[in-house]
């Protein structure tokens, strides 16, 4: 059963629009509950009616016609009580409605399941009888798991088709929801980035070339058949039956369907890799449908043969990518090294169906000044490439080919946007100071010396957070300490004598390089940040002693500590750095001043130990990011509860304030390094708080600029003690976004949580 309901979910999402998705369903659900009827109703949005949308045994011209109005028929009486109805008689219940065009009235039983995708109500799945009977509780219970499991298949299928899409068009002015990324508007056109290997991320992609794409697949196939000989050659000792799968490889490769069939396919314009995947899955459906169990086995076999062929085409075909003036990025599950690949003048949106605002490609995306959308689940990667594409990365929303009203829009959205960072701008050379004199110094988080080198004129007083761990990532080795020293120098040159904060190395969670591979089942519960560094000395030593040689003759070098969770650790990494010391001035490098070293309190077992971590440093740092994570038990990489992730929820108030207080009977600066600092409502608790500085994006930090000076520091400490009153961090928010614009510029809220 489970196989069953396996192939029913890829058919669905193989599907090319909704109507053909749900026409799978019923097909398949009806032949597996063996009834006589098998349809499904959804929500049309528009109008809140129950829309038949697909049947198996019910007139099929009902179609998209038959409608119940909200709180009509059995069918919303379901949604209603949102659990089974299972009845031997449906006529005789008192919300029974006959729809005469269904001609349904032969059937008696009847039993519906709610379909339901995070909470949102989506339709009905119904199947029915031409017997009187109840549906025993395994018939329930089995029609219940199929709904569950078909919910964000048929969610996705919807987004991508709407409910009025009845002939496989979508509404192009209704976007695919996702959450708010990094802030601003982008337009271009969508560039899939996609894992090799994997035929079902290969996207849709067409072709000018189409000789070179058949040489390209021909190539392939004849590096496949030699593989496949080699391999068989490998095993001749072995009995003739251990060598008949290969020759069936070779069968198939020497034949005509496979290989005929996908130039076919190439020659009506598409990209070899996505013909190859459009055949392979026509042949595994045709084989996944057989009775006979080992026909059906044998899609395994085509697939399997089809990812082989792929990889070879890949290889061939891999090399520098093209990219569009006005690209939009787009892929499953995006990396740093992803953005990086794109030239940043012609990189103007980022789209990833993973991950959430505070997952790292998004703190990326927003150094960087990319309009970004997370999580958006409900998007086909694969048909977005060359389509354009509309990046709203204030309300997390993507159009996908949308009409000229909603491109029009945008375009007066990017006009009001531009206006408001021009009267912004006036702000650079200004100190950020309350009304009531208060001074907060401001400083970036950055991860990327081009990121560095084009913020130097934007009114930061520092780097507050520069991120180490990004030119690992984008390498194929670990750096050599010659290498990394002369980058770290640049950066401290490029804000010299202002104060510059590096963070050691911090991989781990949603961070892995490639070629220091870190496999947990909780990757973000388990070997990351400092954790790594003390347990490998070689790696941390070599990155210390980089760091302190490129502060030689200089005095403006901050060495923070990433995911500290005992004392222990601060002491183990201060005799390591007094270590390395020592070691470059036995070296005869005697101008090595000792740096200041600073903690991120980012766990819950910092955050109560703060007082005793802030005797051994010179400062602490509040790590929002992570801290929001840990306190609310939120994976912020996961869409799915991505909507909990809230640094104004109260907890988190309170153990921010816990931590400014633990700083100040030790007589220690604090700042906010995470995402929370770049939020203007959060800005105006941390001022109210006594934050000593923030440090955040440099695209953000015109606008905190604008908060610090338009509130006076009185201002703030009442509103912070009105949030500790409040149970709920959307009343916090409320009252927040309120005094903003209470003071004239509800402009900046666009870039708020």
């Amino acid at each position: 059963m489970l196989d069953k309901l396996r192939r029913i979910v890829q058919e669905v999402n193989e599907a090319e629009n909704l109507p053909a998705a749900l026409r799978v369903i019923v097909t398949n659900v009806k032949a597996v509950m063996k009834t006589d009827v098998c349809s499904i109703y959804l929500i049309d949005p528009d109008n809140q009616q129950r829309v038949l949308m697909a049947t198996e045994g019910l007139n099929p011209e009902s179609v998209g016609k038959a409608r119940l109005g909200e709180g009509e028929g059995l069918v919303s009486l379901v949604l209603e009580r949102a659990e089974p109805i299972n009845l031997e008689n449906a006529s005789e219940h008192p919300r029974y409605k006959y729809l005469p065009e269904t001609a349904e009235e032969r059937f008696h039983s009847f039993l519906g399941v709610p379909i339901v995708h995070h909470r949102k109500p989506m339709g009905t799945l119904v199947v029915q009888q031409l017997d009187s009977r109840t549906f025993d509780e395994e018939e329930v219970t089995l029609l219940m798991t199929i709904a569950a499991q078909l919910a964000g298949a048929i969610a996705h299928a919807e987004a991508s088709g709407g409910i009025s899409g009845l002939k496989g068009t979508r509404h192009r002015d209704r976007p695919f929801r996702g959450l708010p990324g990094a802030p601003g508007v982008g337009i271009g056109l969508g560039v899939v980035v996609y894992p090799t290997a994997d035929l079902n991320a290969v996207p849709n992609r067409r072709t000018d070339d189409v000789n070179g794409e058949v040489q390209a697949f021909r190539a392939a196939v004849v590096a496949t058949i030699e593989e496949l000989e080699a391999q068989k050659k490998r095993i001749e000792h072995l009995p003739a039956e251990s060598k008949l799968l290969f020759d069936a490889y070779l069968l198939m490769l020497t034949g005509d369907s496979l290989v005929k069939k996908t130039i076919d396919r190439i020659k009506e314009g598409y990209w070899a890799s996505t013909a190859l995947r459009d055949i392979v899955h026509a042949h595994v459906q045709q084989f996944e449908a057989m009775d006979d169990a080992y026909l059906a086995e044998r899609a395994r076999d085509i697939r399997d043969l089809g990812t082989r062929i792929l990889v070879h085409l890949q290889s061939k075909t891999r090399g520098p990518r093209q990219y569009p003036k006005k690209t939009v990025l787009v892929g499953d599950a995006l990396t740093a090294s992803d953005l990086v690949e794109v030239p940043p003048e012609q990189l103007i949106g980022v789209i990833s169906t993973q991950g959430s605002g505070s997952s790292h490609v998004a703190i990326l995306a927003r150094a960087l000044g990319v309009p970004t959308v997370m999580g958006a689940a409900d998007m086909r990667v694969t048909r977005s490439e060359g389509c354009t594409l509309v990046v709203d990365g204030y309300q997390g929303v993507v159009y996908v080919d949308p009409t000229k009203g909603v491109i029009s829009e945008y375009n007066r959205l990017l006009k009001e946007e531009q206006e408001l960072s021009a009267g912004l701008e006036t702000l650079k050379d200004e100190p950020a100071i309350t009304p009531d004199g208060v001074r907060i110094p401001l400083y970036i988080n950055s991860g990327l010396l081009s990121d560095v080198n084009s913020s130097t004129n934007s009114g930061a007083e520092g780097i507050g957070l520069y991120r180490t761990e990004f030119p690992f990532m984008i390498r194929d080795r670990f750096p050599g300490e010659e290498e990394q020293a002369t980058l770290y120098r640049q950066v401290l040159n490029s804000f010299d004598p202002r104060p510059v904060t590096l963070r050691t190395l911090d991989i781990g969670g949603d961070k892995t390089l490639s070629y220091f591979p870190i496999t947990e089942e909780n990757p973000f519960l388990g070997w990351r940040g400092i954790r790594i560094s003390l347990d490998h000395p070689d790696i941390f030593v070599t990155q210390l002693r980089a760091l302190l040689r490129a502060s030689a003759g200089k005095d403006n070098l901050h060495i923070l500590l990433p995911m500290i969770t005992s004392v222990s650790e601060v002491n183990e990494s201060l005799e390591l750095i007094k270590r390395a010391r020592y070691e470059l001035i036995d070296e005869g490098l005697v101008d090595i001043k000792m740096p200041r070293i600073g903690a991120m309190i980012e766990v819950p077992s910092s955050v109560y130990q703060a007082a005793i971590i802030a005797k051994r440093v010179d400062f602490l740092s509040i790590g929002t990011n992570d801290l929001v994570q840990y306190l609310l038990a939120v994976d912020r990489n996961n869409p799915n509860v991505a909507e909990l992730y809230d640094c104004l929820h109260p907890a988190v108030i309170s153990a921010v304030q816990t931590v400014v207080r633990a700083a100040a009977r030790a007589r220690v600066p604090v700042s906010v390094c995470g995402e929370m600092a770049g939020d203007p409502a959060a800005v105006i608790l941390l001022l109210g708080m006594g934050m000593d500085s923030l440090s955040m994006s440099v695209v953000a930090l015109p606008r905190i600029k604008w908060v610090i000076r338009s509130i006076t520091y009185q201002r703030a400490r009442e509103l912070l003690e009105q949030a500790l009153t409040m149970e709920d961090s959307q009343s916090i928010r409320s009252m927040l976004n309120r005094e903003i614009e209470d003071l004239g510029m509800g402009g900046l809220l666009r870039a708020g949580k």
